[in-house]
């Protein structure tokens, strides 16, 4: 594991070509969307031809089973395609892709989609969960799915789900990297291996940790549910970029794309996702 952390820290540094202390990033607004119900996830997806974005729509409480829910379909200048891209769902949050399968997590269950067919294929039951949030899938198509009121990671291979990690606090955010996993616990930013021991990468974040986007090898784009958004250099240093607490402006399960280093940014309570360049 020190291995990993000392190649994270070495490629991202060569890649800055500055010491994080030198680099200062800030986020510039390009586009914003409005009258999306309760907008809880971006996720970027990029096709051979073209690149779009799907957006959770949660559309009531965050933890009722009232079919509200669903999923948009922007394109990758805010423009709607389609706000009823996929409907019926429970509060749908986090999303991953693999090939042709998006992966929803829906409450209790993961919501698995066919993306061409623009349909639901089946919903899997995750044992034991109370609120999943957040969802990533490996190179290899295994799924990983946060539960933040049972502080538990569930692993989902071939369709069969289990528990991978426990006793991981208020755990949310995650993002797959090779054989590890990237796991966003309240306001800790851990590193968790094949041996399932975790390392602290980052820590300090003001509230807790919700989205979680990789810019470059070893550095990250953060986001706290309340209205924080953050860069998180290689060494564990953190930078604030966005602070809309007091406007009560949410910044919940962020997407980015690594091609433009655009971020787009779900504001919850105002039904508007938001895009920024990163610069």
């Amino acid at each position: 594991m020190k291995k990993i952390i000392t190649l994270l820290l070495s490629c991202s540094l060569l890649g800055l070509g500055a010491s994080p202390a030198m680099a200062q990033h800030k986020l510039q607004q390009i586009w914003q969307t409005a009258n999306l119900p309760t907008p809880e996830s971006v996720l970027v997806v990029n096709e051979e031809k073209f690149t779009y974005l799907f957006v959770s729509l949660i559309d009531g409480q965050g933890d009722a089973v009232d079919g509200k829910g669903g999923v948009a379909k922007l394109a990758i200048d805010g423009a709607v395609i389609d706000k009823d891209w996929i409907t019926g769902l429970n509060a749908p949050k986090g999303m991953a892709i693999y090939k042709n399968r998006l992966y929803v997590a829906d409450l209790t269950e993961l919501v698995v989609i066919d993306i061409e067919d623009q349909k639901i294929l089946k919903k899997i039951q995750i044992a034991g969960s109370v609120f999943l949030n957040d969802v990533t899938v490996n190179s290899s198509g295994v799924v990983f799915v946060s539960d933040t009121r049972t502080n538990k990671v569930h692993r989902v291979d071939d369709d069969t789900p289990s528990v991978y990690l426990e006793n991981i606090s208020n755990a949310n955010g995650l993002k797959a990297f090779g054989s590890n996993l990237i796991v966003g616990a309240g306001p800790e930013l851990l590193l968790v291996g094949p041996d399932k021991k975790p390392l602290i990468l980052a820590k300090g974040f003001a509230q807790g940790i919700d989205g979680i986007e990789m810019t470059k090898r070893g550095e990250f784009i953060v986001s706290c549910w309340p209205g924080l958004i953050y860069y998180v250099y290689a060494n564990g240093k953190i930078e604030l970029l966005i602070d809309s607490q007091a406007q009560k402006i949410n910044t919940a399960d962020i997407g980015f794309d690594p091609a433009t280093q655009r971020l787009f940014v779900p504001n919850f309570f105002k039904n508007t996702v938001t895009a920024y360049q990163l610069q």
